[in-house]
């Protein structure tokens, strides 16, 4: 999880050392409400020229966020960096979040719900870890069930992994280095609030 440094005044937003990337304009307008920290925008799949380059060389400087849209593009832009840059590391907002008439995207998402994802950004393991296999996911009525898909984004919201089918929760969870005794504690809370 990353360090959010607030400011001593109340009235200042949060500081991130960290670059964030982004999808477009509209989501660095968003993100800026947010939180105080150097943005690039990938501009949507094009990754018009140079913006890649820049994405690397903040890597290597800084650090890098990535938080994209909630969405099938979102998760291929976000592929496309972490094959690049490996030690990226991950902030996700929920769909419920991000979505305003319809549109689904960072830019709809408030400034809480920003702070929220970014108070809860994982890394990439080196070599993914194999702690979780498909036998939890059924035992634990992540798939299957009428409920499933609620359990599943509940779950990823307070494990930081963001919304995802069984399969691509699975995958995330092994990814991003979640523990067994997270995983069972988030759940155990989600399951006592519900009561």
């Amino acid at each position: 999880m990353i360090n959010l440094n607030k400011s001593e005044h109340k009235s200042e937003k949060i500081s991130l050392k960290e670059v964030i990337v982004v999808e477009g304009k509209d989501d660095i307008a968003a993100v800026k409400k947010a939180v105080d920290a150097e943005i690039i925008a990938t501009h949507g799949w094009g990754f018009p020229t140079g913006v890649m380059e820049r994405i690397l060389f903040a890597s290597k400087r800084c650090g890098i966020i990535v938080l994209t849209d909630p969405d099938f593009a979102g998760e291929k832009i976000r592929s496309r960096i972490s094959e690049a840059i490996p030690e990226a590391k991950h902030a996700f907002l929920p769909r419920e979040e991000a979505i305003k008439d319809d549109d689904i995207g960072v830019e709809n998402a408030s400034p809480m719900a920003i702070v929220q994802a970014l108070s809860h950004v994982r890394e990439s393991v080196s070599r993914e870890i194999d702690e979780f296999t498909y036998s939890d996911i059924a035992k634990n009525a992540l798939t299957g069930m009428s409920f499933s898909k609620r359990l599943r984004n509940e779950l990823g919201k307070k494990l930081g992994i963001g919304y995802g089918n069984s399969k691509q929760f699975l995958s995330r969870l092994n990814k991003y280095g979640v523990t067994r005794e997270e995983f069972e504690s988030a759940l155990d809370e989600i399951l006592k609030e519900e009561k």
